[in-house]
């Protein structure tokens, strides 16, 4: 539910609110709204700049550094990692901005690949013809050292400010391990396609469920588990999506299952959950038109038909949400009860 001033307006027309208590509320929500992120001019600034910032020292890494040699990219990366320290401090203890503060937060957990890949180099380490670019490119064992160092900076780095952008890096470094793990768990140099999706599959769901239980835990507080959520379902539906199988019945668990994505971000107010489960039922759905019932004639009118019961069902909800949704959650948790309240 979002408040405009026009909102408050019409209150105090209504003789809700004192003219004061409007101007009141509405100082307080546009603060509150400023360390929210949202889709307006300063916070895409924000957000691009420190994308382009931390994909330099990341995606965007060139060979060229390769010229500094380990204990040059090692000691440039402690630099750069002392600037951004700097800054974060300085955007949220002097400034109030901690959207700023995230993102250059965020920066520093990201140098740390950057760091011990130098370091790893400068003390012989690592093998040739392997070099720091790669890390974003190829799935190799010999970057889990570098991600479970940036794990654990995360982790400080979490304790130490408690700002929900920070768990962006973490996200990535383990959607990157989960596809790491599979060279190391089974052997061999080489990338293993068919064991690769098990593994991104369960990963992802180990990552969406660790993103429930982080919801759970500051569900009265700012909102830690989005990144986590997103590479979680990511890694979980990719791997579930590339998996291929000759069975009818499979595939059609396959459009359950993402139903069942598209119900759990309804009920969990995330947007992922739905985007990923609508992309999934689209490609069952056009399976079915363009393989199995590609000569068919009553297809479309059947499946035009189930769209608009689809519709009805909407109408139906919406007329009594509040008694469903009441009945409902009666039967969940208080935890989860509270999370679904704070969401809505």
């Amino acid at each position: 539910m979002k408040i405009d001033l026009n909102d408050l307006q019409t209150a105090v027309q209504k003789s809700l609110l004192s003219d004061a208590q409007a101007e009141q509320l509405w100082t307080f929500l546009a603060e509150r709204q400023r360390d929210t992120p949202g889709f307006n001019f300063t916070h895409i600034l924000y957000y691009l700049g420190g994308l382009i910032a931390i994909g330099a020292m990341t995606l965007f890494m060139t060979l060229g550094w390769e010229r500094f040699g380990g204990w040059g990219i090692f000691f440039i990366a402690l630099a750069y990692a002392g600037v951004g320290l700097w800054l974060t401090n300085y955007f949220l203890y002097q400034q109030r901005l901690r959207i700023p503060a995230g993102i250059t937060a965020a920066f520093v957990v990201a140098l740390t690949p950057l760091a011990v890949y130098g370091l790893q180099v400068a003390l012989g380490f690592w093998a040739e013809g392997h070099v720091y670019r790669d890390y974003h490119v190829y799935i190799d064992w010999r970057w889990l050292l570098m991600e479970l160092a940036t794990l654990a900076a995360g982790a400080v780095m979490l304790w130490r400010y408690r700002l929900p952008f920070l768990v962006m890096p973490v996200a990535v470094t383990l959607w990157y391990m989960s596809m790491d793990l599979v060279p190391f768990l089974f052997g061999g140099e080489y990338f293993n396609w068919e064991l690769s999706k098990f593994v991104s599959l369960w990963f992802g769901l180990l990552m969406i469920l660790l993103a429930f239980w982080v919801d759970i835990r500051s569900r009265h507080d700012q909102d830690y588990a989005f990144w986590l959520y997103l590479f979680g379902v990511i890694a979980f539906w990719g791997g579930l999506s590339l998996m291929q199988s000759d069975s009818e019945l499979n595939k059609f668990l396959y459009f359950c299952i993402n139903l069942l994505l598209i119900v759990v971000g309804a009920v969990l107010y995330r947007r992922v959950f739905a985007v990923f489960g609508g992309l999934g039922c689209a490609g069952y759905l056009g399976y079915l038109a363009y393989d199995v019932f590609k000569d068919s004639l009553l297809f479309p009118f059947v499946l035009t038909l189930i769209g608009l019961g689809v519709i009805y069902l909407g109408i139906l909800w919406q007329r009594h949400e509040v008694q469903i949704s009441a009945r409902l959650r009666d039967w969940l948790p208080t935890a989860v009860r509270e999370l679904i309240e704070q969401r809505h």
